[in-house]
């Protein structure tokens, strides 16, 4: 018998426990696990293909997501998210090249990373891979542990033009 669509996207919504069960499974079949992580609140243009070049450079895309809580920490406002996690999810599992999204409450992803260790940690040209500083806006949370594992961060260009913050202010006018 099929699985449904939906059963199928559910099915990449997982918790960090089940996650670490897929990795440990995905890494002895000696896959390349690609992490990314942020709000995705109101996905468009940039976030797919953002996405898309960062599932180039592994087999297996897990994205960190944000959770409410999370979100409204980040003082983008207090609107903010616009759409829920459950939602925010949902849309990213989606994507076809999106292997597994789990959420994070903390207001880093430091500890999914210390527990997934990543063989590749990917962020948005506004960060700087070479950045070592961690007060700094440009600084990458994590890369000290995909580094020592001998693993790569790599930093994908912004599309110019598409941002959440833009498309509110857009809907709002």
């Amino acid at each position: 018998m099929r699985m449904s669509h939906l059963y199928q996207l559910q099915k990449k919504i997982v918790s960090l426990n089940d996650l670490i069960q897929h990795i440990s499974v995905l890494k002895s079949q000696q896959k390349k696990i690609v992490f990314t992580n942020g709000c995705f609140d109101i996905l468009h243009k940039g976030h797919v293909q953002y996405l898309s070049l960062a599932a180039d450079f592994g087999d297996v895309l897990i994205i960190g997501l944000n959770s409410d809580a999370s979100v409204k920490r980040q003082g983008k406002g207090d609107d903010r998210p616009v759409n829920n996690s459950d939602a925010r999810s949902l849309i990213l599992s989606a994507l076809e090249f999106v292997s597994f999204v789990v959420e994070f409450n903390e207001d880093t992803p430091l500890n999914l990373i210390e527990k997934i260790v990543p063989d590749v940690l990917v962020k948005g040209g506004d960060y700087d891979p070479a950045e070592t500083n961690p007060t700094s806006k440009k600084y990458i949370v994590g890369r000290e542990i995909v580094l020592k594992n001998n693993g790569r961060v790599e930093v994908i260009d912004l599309v110019q033009g598409y941002s959440t913050t833009s498309i509110i202010q857009k809907l709002k006018k």
